[in-house]
């Protein structure tokens, strides 16, 4: 009986017995059992004519059904060959028409089973009679014989000549030696070769099937047929096969430096994530001691901050308290014998006590605490992380105002400027949200205001707008949670808009009036100043250069803006320009 163990065949006379390794040379690689008629398929290798017959066609003629109902045949009957994948290395090859019957005998294999049944455990039974045990083997009719059928073997006249060999010969010898025998004949050796067919022949087969062709003894021809292989194998296959394994050898050895070097990458890389999942792991650590340090730094600042609105509370309290309780139920000389310590408690308390701002009386709520994930954060542990608490607030006293819009504007054009927070180092803030609070009132009109407007662009900048509708002087107010930017509040000079507007340039009174010496203005008035020389070619007289417009005569200094220059003739005469 046969078992695989570790997936090679093994033999054995029961399966309580040891187990023995067979010879794989012997075992058909698909029944995984000693072979059973081998036959040798085209790209040599060898399989059970029952396991080849069994085997699926990979393609066939049309018309062909590979199936127990017709044992692969056509339906008139004839046989086809069909084309099948070698099991083994998956190579096409065909199966004759006669099916696995018309491949090559495995001979070879057919004496490794042999020999090892010679080998294995157990006693050789008789082939002829069944009952004693094989002694000596024929080797022309390939059968163990006892020793009553060995006997028996050498009186028959047919037999008589045959070889027979010791089993025990074999088993010492580890080779066998048998005739070939022919299939159409029994008992006939193989020992002619027909060179028409390329067929190994009987004698009978020589006489009958092959009578009229050229039939050589097998000695003559396969020193040249040997010759073939041999050369075949000697000259192109044998280097090609030390090619080969030599090609194999240096794959083989490069999947497994391929393999050191992946499992040493493997174990550079876990040992790289352990260490950077230790720094990681410590950078937690010193992130959330930093948070713990935040929360009792800011604690003890609210505390503190607690402590003060409760004290000036009792103090503003009892102080209110006393004094409507005098105003209520005090008579009018109690008042007056206390309204001197009254009215300085009072008036201590209302100009120089606590009294914050109600933006500024909580501003630390945590709101300024905040984790960047993605800010780099330096190196632990040789390792660079990331993520870092920023918990720095605005300093008032450090903020700074940019753009020309905060000094300078003009009647009904839109100015603006950008407020910058920064902390107490004096970098900008990386996030808005701050309450920033920007009013701009008319010194002398109290009750002119400009409206503004106040975008937070989520930078640690804030940017203002306004629009005022009347010139004059202006303060502006920038306050942060409630207190002051340093500068604030601001000058705002606020320009009226120029209009555009035409009229009559006179280079002087005394020209345009025809050289009178007591000449009028189109203004209520006369001018001034005597006969002077205006450089016009005149001997003299009084007044001052002065444009006419819309009826009236204004004085240049007063009308025209300093860049526009006025234009004279050069006779001194009337010149018309527009602003």
């Amino acid at each position: 009986m046969f078992h695989s163990v570790g997936g090679e065949p093994t033999v054995g006379s029961d399966p309580e017995t040891r187990l023995a390794p067979v010879n794989p040379r012997a075992v058909c690689n698909l029944c995984k059992r000693l072979y059973r008629d081998p036959k040798i398929l085209p790209c040599l290798h060898t399989f059970c004519s029952d396991c080849i017959e069994q085997l699926e066609p990979f393609s066939a003629p049309r018309g062909f059904r590979n199936g127990p109902e017709d044992g692969g045949a056509r339906t008139g009957g004839e046989r086809v060959s069909v084309t099948v994948l070698c099991p083994q290395c998956d190579t096409e090859v065909d199966i004759p028409e006669a099916g696995p019957a018309g491949l090559s005998t495995d001979h070879l294999a057919l004496d490794e089973v042999f020999l090892e049944t010679l080998v294995s455990d157990g006693p050789l039974g008789c082939d002829l009679c069944g009952e004693g045990s094989a002694e000596s083997r024929c080797e022309v009719c390939c059968v163990k014989l006892c020793g009553f059928c060995c006997q028996a073997h050498r009186r028959q006249k047919r037999t008589a000549s045959h070889s027979l060999q010791a089993v025990e010969e074999l088993k010492a010898r580890g080779r066998l030696c048998r005739p070939v025998l022919c299939s159409l004949h029994p008992g006939q050796e193989l020992r002619l070769f027909c060179q028409t067919c390329e067929l190994s022949v009987c004698l009978e087969c020589a006489a009958t099937l092959h009578r009229d062709h050229r039939c050589c003894p097998t000695g003559d021809i396969i020193d040249h047929h040997g010759d073939r292989i041999r050369e075949l194998v000697s000259v192109q296959l044998r280097p090609r096969l030390q090619r080969l394994e030599e090609s194999l050898q240096k794959v083989d050895i490069s999947q497994e430096n391929l393999q050191v070097r992946i499992d040493a990458t493997a174990n550079e890389i876990r040992a790289f994530a352990r260490g950077y999942a230790s720094a990681v792991e410590a950078h937690c650590l010193s992130l959330l001691r930093r948070l713990e340090e935040l929360r009792v730094q800011r604690r003890n600042h609210l505390h503190l901050q607690r402590a003060q609105l409760q004290q000036a509370l009792l103090d503003v309290r009892g102080s209110v308290e006393f004094a409507e309780r005098l105003l209520s139920c005090g008579s009018d000389a109690e008042i007056l014998s206390t309204k001197g310590v009254t009215l300085k408690r009072l008036t201590t308390l209302a100009e120089s006590g606590f009294d914050p701002h109600l933006a500024a009386v909580a501003p630390d709520d945590g709101s300024s605490i905040c984790f960047l994930p993605r800010e780099p954060a330096g190196e632990v542990e040789g390792y660079p992380v990331v993520g870092v608490i920023n918990s720095r607030t605005v300093d008032v006293s450090r903020c700074t105002i940019e753009g020309e819009g905060l000094q300078q504007g003009t009647e009904g054009q839109r100015g603006q400027f950008t407020l910058v927070c920064r902390d107490s180092g004096g970098e900008q803030l990386s996030r808005g949200g701050e309450l920033v609070l920007v009013s701009i009132v008319h010194k002398e009109k109290k009750n002119c205001t400009i409206e503004t407007t106040v975008a937070d662009n989520s930078d640690g900048k804030y940017s203002v707008s306004y629009k005022p509708e009347e010139p004059g002087q202006y303060s502006v107010w920038v306050c942060v949670r409630g207190q002051h930017v340093k500068g604030s509040p601001f000058n705002l000079n606020v320009k009226r808009k120029f209009r555009h507007h035409g009229g009559t340039f006179h280079c002087c009174t005394f020209c345009s009036s025809g050289g009178a010496k007591e000449a009028r203005c189109g203004c209520p008035g006369t001018m001034p100043g005597g006969f002077k020389g205006c450089g016009h070619g005149h001997k003299g007289h009084p007044g001052k250069p002065h444009w006419s417009c819309c009826g009236s005569t204004v004085e240049k200094s007063e009308c025209l803006p300093q860049s526009i220059l006025a234009a004279v003739s050069p006779r001194g005469h009337l010149r018309t320009a527009e602003l």
